[in-house]
């Protein structure tokens, strides 16, 4: 059981490091009495191989959640009988088991004593590993949806006329909803509907200037469900046919 000075250690690093982290993260401390959340938590730690044999050997017994807005989760812990802390990324709750299927696992790292120093390497290493296996998960949870890049986000057109994305970059996600993309704050996917056909054309193309000039690209795909995608059109095309107002049964 974790005595008040392991306690403090650790949640003051973890709110330190979340300050540093690029883009805004905020920290949650879970204390040793918080089993349930502690054994959900463990669960869920994205990881096979430093984490993972580390809580074979140890349970976790407390732990600070790191928390992003999109939904992207980091947990720090203890690093038992020796300095530091170790860090992973926690996987997304709610997404089938398929979604994890050829997705590599972004394990986590060490960190030492030091949480400006942590945070550096947290941004080069595990966030950058992190990042591109969120978007591939929650892609995949969306059949036929290709992960996008950081400088370069791709739309696909799915069955119903709407089009959905997987994004990695805030500014890319803020943009998007700006135009009329709804996000599902499970899956992470950003979707436009199809009902109008010219007013989605017309979002399309605002967004291409917009991201253009935040220096990202946009490509467009139709969807081909759970296969490979075929290449993506660098320039989204103005939908075929009016859509404006159409009911769908479901």
């Amino acid at each position: 059981m974790p005595n008040i000075t392991d306690s403090e250690r650790l949640a003051s690093y973890a709110d330190v490091l979340a300050g540093e982290l690029p883009d805004t993260w905020t920290s949650t401390y879970l204390p040793d009495h918080a089993k349930d959340d502690l054994a959900e938590l463990a669960d869920r730690v994205w990881d096979l191989d430093l984490v993972a044999a580390a809580l074979a050997e140890q349970p976790l017994q407390h732990a600070a959640v790191l928390s992003r807005p999109d939904g992207a989760q980091l947990v720090l812990l203890d690093r038992h009988e020796r300095d530091g802390f170790l860090i992973a990324a926690i996987a997304p709750s709610a997404l089938p088991d398929e979604a994890y299927r050829a997705v590599p696992e972004p394990n986590g790292i060490a960190l030492g004593d030091d949480p400006f120093l942590g945070a550096e390497e947290v941004a080069d290493d595990l966030l950058a590993r992190y990042d591109s296996a969120l978007a591939q998960v929650r892609a995949n949870s969306l059949g036929g949806v290709q992960p996008s890049q950081a400088d370069r986000i791709v739309l696909t057109w799915q069955k119903d006329g709407s089009i959905a994305t997987a994004v990695i970059d805030d500014r890319a996600g803020t943009v998007l909803i700006s135009h009329g993309f709804v996000q599902d704050p499970q899956s992470g996917i950003y979707r436009l509907s199809g009902d109008d056909s010219q007013v989605q054309a017309r979002a399309l193309r605002d967004i291409s200037s917009r991201l253009d000039a935040l220096g990202i690209g946009l490509a467009l795909q139709h969807s081909v469900g759970r296969t490979a995608p075929s290449a993506p059109t660098s320039v989204p095309p103005v939908p075929a046919g009016p859509r404006t107002q159409v009911t769908r049964s479901r």
